[in-house]
């Protein structure tokens, strides 16, 4: 007697089915771009730099900061600002004093934003596989990856990368997140050298509460010499 066996296929064991396929696909996307992305910043700690950040104020250039980078013995990213110049025409006496203060607040609330929009640029292993663990991920018609995760550093933060699916490298990141209370906005650009090593070209920033915008551009970046 020859015995056979039907299998059915429900509409719900296909959606069990169909995420678990996506689940895995998604680990084994995560593994993929962070190990191109830890093989190309160990590239990038062999560079120095500089950011040339331009801050707005209605419209206006409020004022410029140079910040000089480069990673310490350990790899860890270091920042210095090596000039910092104000555009505002500075008042005499106690309103000039006034002023002199009201320029230093607007200015270290920038250097904080820039601050913050670095730990969104340069991700580590680990805080790489954290973001796509929980990101949700599509692919758009040209090609390119489009993770979007919540909660990525601090509760209330959004990050959306936009991945290159040739190199598993990033073409560009958006991000929401917030300084104190205070909402910001970001997109940070990538560009790649001759050499393929990829890295972070320019940064724009909005910072609503303060009415004020920051635009970044990396540039002078040059090789260590031993």
């Amino acid at each position: 007697m020859k015995t056979s066996i039907k299998i059915i296929t429900t509409p719900l064991f296909c959606v069990i089915a169909f995420a678990t396929l996506a689940q895995i696909d998604k680990e084994a996307l995560s593994l993929s771009i962070s190990k191109a992305e830890d093989a190309n910043l160990q590239k990038l700690k062999a560079y120095i730099w500089k950011r040339k950040s331009d801050g707005y104020m209605n419209g206006k250039v409020l004022a410029t900061v140079i910040t000089e980078f480069s990673f310490d013995a350990t790899g860890k990213l270091q920042a210095k600002v090596v000039d910092l110049n104000s555009s505002v025409q500075k008042k005499r006496g106690i309103r000039g004093n006034q002023q002199e203060k009201a320029i230093d607040a607007k200015m270290d609330y920038i250097a904080k934003a820039l601050d913050l929009s670095v730990n969104y640029a340069y991700m580590s292993k680990g805080q790489l596989l954290d973001f796509f663990s929980k990101a949700t991920v599509s692919k758009k018609d040209d090609g390119t990856l489009v993770a979007t995760a919540d909660n990525v550093y601090m509760q209330g933060d959004k990050l959306t990368v936009h991945i290159d699916a040739t190199t598993n490298l990033f073409k560009y990141k958006e991000f929401k997140s917030l300084l104190g209370k205070d909402p910001i906005s970001g997109q940070l650009n990538y560009e790649s050298f001759s050499s393929g090593v990829s890295h972070v070209s320019s940064t724009n920033m909005d910072m609503p509460a303060q009415q004020m915008t920051v635009k970044a551009v990396n540039q002078d970046y040059s090789q260590r010499v031993n």
